[in-house]
């Protein structure tokens, strides 16, 4: 009887060990997976920007909003609908150096200096997207956008290399 009770307590110390070896290999793998990158360009760090042209999270890029700037950092001219264009080139093109494209947005967030530039800038934003698959999108109207700007849209899309 005695050595059966010994089995026993050897065999339960063993299972309670790989039990505890589980949890740890699942601690690890679930860290790797919970790791950020953080991309930024060479223009964002020269100019100090208090945030990273994007974040990645498993497997989703959080792009930061995004405005109608030209090469040289000024506002684009000539309203909603030039602003709406610009801004969207410069997400296609942050997102193509990232290896991504247009068609992995999946949410989009777009904030407009006035609400009364949705229909103008919906027209435009549209434009950039696949009729058959629009992301998910969220509008609103504050102030005192950076630069000045009428509009910044930031996105989440999925990270496909």
């Amino acid at each position: 009887m005695r050595v059966k009770f010994l089995f026993f307590i050897v065999l339960l110390q063993s299972c309670l060990s790989l039990n505890v070896a589980n949890k740890k290999v699942a601690s690890n793998s679930q860290s790797s997976q919970n790791e950020i990158q953080y991309v930024n360009s060479d223009e964002t760090k020269e100019k100090g920007y208090p945030f990273s042209d994007a974040t990645v999270v498993n497997g989703i890029i959080y792009l930061s909003g995004a405005i109608g700037t030209l090469p040289d950092g000024s506002v684009v001219s000539g309203g909603i609908v030039a602003e709406t264009r610009q801004t969207m080139m410069n997400i296609k093109n942050r997102l193509e150096k990232m290896g991504g494209s247009m068609d992995d947005i999946f949410k989009c967030t777009c904030m407009l200096a006035d609400i009364k530039d949705w229909p103008l800038m919906s027209q435009e934003y549209k434009k950039f997207f696949n009729p058959d698959k629009l992301p998910a999108r969220s509008a609103f109207a504050g102030s005192g956008l950076a630069l000045g700007a009428k509009l910044e849209i930031e996105c989440m899309a999925i990270k496909r290399k």
